[in-house]
């Protein structure tokens, strides 16, 4: 998934591997119960829930909240229009075994970077 290009005027996305919601509400410039309104709108978006219910976000549901963030802000959509389009561009990407597999890579060695510039 690429970031939209309107999604320029917003920090980048740090090299971690979980972010908490005020971090991911800072990144994508929108605020908290939006982002949790959005995970009920959006299947695909589902953080990871840890101890005491605390959302964990994964650097692809940043990307993804920056997307639907476009969607809906810079380009005009509704809610129902933003998920058949992102819909649409899921069904594109089948996800079979070998593109998981990839991505799974991809993920170990972003850690594996992220361990190494801490050294």
């Amino acid at each position: 998934m690429l970031e939209p290009s309107n999604n320029n005027q917003l920090p980048t996305i740090p090299g971690k591997r979980y972010f908490t919601i005020g971090e991911v509400s800072e990144l994508c410039a929108v605020k908290p119960h939006v982002l949790r309104y959005w995970e009920q709108e959006f299947p695909s978006l589902n953080p990871v829930k840890r101890r005491g219910n605390r959302r964990y976000y994964q650097r692809e549901d940043v990307v993804l909240i920056r997307q639907i963030r476009s969607l809906l802000y810079e380009h005009g959509f509704t809610i129902g229009g933003a998920k058949q389009r992102l819909e649409g561009e899921t069904s594109k990407k089948e996800s079979t075994p070998y593109n998981q597999l990839v991505a799974q890579t991809i993920s170990e060695l972003e850690d594996v970077l992220e361990s190494l510039s801490r050294k």
